[in-house]
């Protein structure tokens, strides 16, 4: 959506601050032995005190309040049965509506013991995502915030996941701009419109270049090559004063 007026904007963020809350408090309750399951019914009791409903469950009918991917699995996890241990890397995704206005934010974990160079990926998994948001701003081409995040992973040494993309967000939990790249992408022309929003969301990885469906479900997506991988997400609006972002949190 575009914001155009101020009543909008109060609307956004204070969805967004939700979201944000929400996934802190969740990233903050990991522990190992906790099933992912546990972790959601957390987070949606979260939401629910804030009188926000999940945007997966309410958009895509998906089978949980936030999408929870463990290690291997790299977006779009349907929490469970399994149980979160020491050494394993949790992305949790948190989206939700309230009063007609969505906002989407996520993170990735660790549970330590972890190896540096796994430290490291997280560090930069958020280094990448704000050199992307520094990027964002009214009449900018959309093509800067891949570009910048493309020379970030080349620079130091990692791939990214060439076929998650960024959206548009607001109205809906995805909508136009969609497939906005978080990579180089030289067929992009598109122009951010002042007080446009969307989110930016790269999947930094150890050698993944790919997200691919699984056998056991037809939400769950994996690294192809498999390799550790991390995504940072916020929500963005574009303005003439350049980015704002809307999904940090209280």
């Amino acid at each position: 959506m575009t914001i155009s007026n101020q009543d909008e904007f109060d609307a956004l963020k204070e969805i967004g601050r939700i979201v944000a809350d929400t996934l802190k408090a969740m990233g903050a309750a990991i522990e190992p032995g906790m099933t992912t399951a546990e972790l959601d019914a957390f987070g949606r009791k979260l939401l629910e005190q804030a009188g926000a409903r999940s945007g997966p469950e309410l958009c895509y009918d998906f089978p949980g309040a936030t999408c929870i991917s463990v290690n291997e699995e790299i977006a779009h996890g349907i929490p469970g049965d399994r149980r979160i241990g020491k050494g394993d890397l949790v992305n949790i995704d948190v989206s939700a509506e309230k009063n007609g206005y969505f906002a989407d934010t996520g993170a990735s974990f660790t549970v330590p013991p972890v190896s540096r160079n796994i430290e490291r990926l997280c560090r930069d998994g958020k280094r990448a995502m704000w050199a992307g948001i520094a990027q964002a701003g009214a009449d900018k081409p959309l093509s800067g915030i891949g570009k910048a995040i493309g020379s970030f992973a080349q620079k130091n040494r990692y791939t990214l996941v060439r076929n998650l993309a960024s959206h548009g967000v607001g109205r809906s939990l995805h909508e136009e701009p969609e497939s906005i790249a978080t990579w180089p992408d030289r067929s992009e022309r598109r122009i951010m419109n002042d007080g446009l929003v969307f989110t930016v969301e790269p999947f930094l990885s150890l050698g993944a270049e790919w997200a691919e469906n699984g056998e056991d479900d037809d939400w769950t997506l994996y690294s192809e090559p498999r390799a550790p991988t991390v995504q940072y997400e916020h929500t963005v609006v574009a303005t003439r004063s350049g980015p704002v972002v809307i999904t940090l949190p209280g």
